[in-house]
């Protein structure tokens, strides 16, 4: 009896210590205001009132239907495009362009980027900016990770390349709920300086995409005023 406790003690302890090794890494790669390298921003520390609205995935069959939505709003977007996708539709890529929005990096195939060596890292960025530059945006590319994930590889190689995590401060639709929710959550969680994340380009996002109009005319009562993600972290540079 007392050498099988001598042995199910330490087997205890090191399942202890991997229960917690793994519980602080998924916490570190979820995080959305940590990384071990380089700069990350889920919102721009200022008093006025300007705000981001990032639109993820795509370009998508719906992509006519959300720049259309877009344009009756008024209201400039980032959109974070993946690579795979934005090749097989490089007119919709132009056609954002177009009409004035920005285009930036959420990787070419939208994997965790996560359990990844330097060169999956590389590969799925830089593919995913020669897309970007083929469909004629030349602005500055902000890059934000695939689901929030990230841990070693990809910070490093965004922080040797001096390029910052975009990341958010205001996810309305984090869950399956209805518009009416989702504007209200937007403006509730909005404050200055925000980045609000949307997902809008798949038909089971429709609530998503008619929020839009709610959420644009909600803050701009409130006295906001809509940015690009480039802007705002201009914003930021210049204080």
């Amino acid at each position: 009896m007392a050498s099988r406790r001598r042995i199910l003690v330490p087997v205890a302890v090191v399942l202890v210590v991997l229960t917690v090794a793994a519980l602080g890494g998924y916490r570190l790669m979820s995080s959305r205001t940590f990384q071990l390298f380089g700069g990350l921003v889920d919102r721009v520390d200022t008093t006025e009132k300007v705000v981001a609205l990032t639109l993820d995935d795509g370009p998508s069959g719906l992509t006519p239907e959300v720049l259309q939505t877009l344009e009756d709003a008024d209201v400039p977007v980032t959109f974070y495009v993946t690579g795979r996708e934005l090749e097989e539709r490089p007119e919709l890529g132009r056609a954002m362009v177009e009409a004035g929005h920005e285009l930036s990096n959420h990787t070419a195939s939208h994997r965790r980027m996560i359990f990844v060596g330097g060169g999956t890292v590389a590969e799925e960025i830089e593919h995913t900016d020669a897309a970007i530059r083929a469909a004629g945006f030349d602005g500055e590319i902000t890059f934000r990770p695939p689901y929030g994930k990230k841990l070693v590889a990809l910070p490093r190689y965004l922080a040797d390349h001096d390029r910052t995590t975009v990341m958010w401060d205001v996810e309305p639709d984090s869950e399956a709920v209805d518009t009416d929710t989702i504007v209200r959550t937007a403006l509730e969680q909005t404050r200055p300086g925000s980045i609000v994340l949307l997902h809008v380009m798949y038909p089971s996002r429709a609530t998503s995409l008619a929020a839009i109009p709610g959420i644009v005319d909600g803050l701009r009562a409130e006295g906001y005023r809509f940015v690009t993600v480039s802007e705002l972290l201009g914003m930021r540079d210049a204080d």
